[in-house]
């Protein structure tokens, strides 16, 4: 099976953005079994969801650049290549690049898309462990 951080084109992480961590975390762990943990991130609140002992997403506080108003959502990403190209690549086709290329720290690097028809989904290169 091929590695998700790993593969061009690859679903490989989702992530909550939301006002209410704590809140989010009681609903979904019980909904789901999912365990949450926190995870040291610079500069922010960081939590990690498992399932089945699997890293498969997270749960942060709304980031103050995202519009005021803006609703908690799920966020979907997707691992390419090379983040910079994808974003070219994206604008060539109609979509529209909301967040340029930025580095996490630790984590690798990622953008946020959204299609020409609106919908939004994020790209992701995993910087690789040494």
């Amino acid at each position: 099976m091929s590695n998700k951080y790993e593969t061009h084109g690859a679903f490989s992480w989702n992530e909550l953005l939301t006002a209410d961590v704590d809140g989010a975390k009681k609903f979904y762990g019980t909904l789901f079994g999912w365990e949450i943990s926190g995870m040291p991130m610079e500069g922010m609140d960081y939590s990690v969801i498992k399932a089945g002992g699997e890293e498969v997403g997270g749960m942060m506080p709304m980031p103050s650049q995202v519009p005021a108003g803006t609703p908690p959502h799920w966020g979907t990403y997707v691992t390419v290549d090379d983040v910079d190209a994808t974003a070219g690549k994206a604008k060539e086709l109609g979509g529209r690049v909301l967040v340029p290329p930025t580095d996490i720290p630790g984590v690798g690097r990622f953008c946020v898309l959204q299609d020409p028809q609106g919908a939004v989904i994020s790209a992701i290169t995993y910087k690789m462990k040494e």
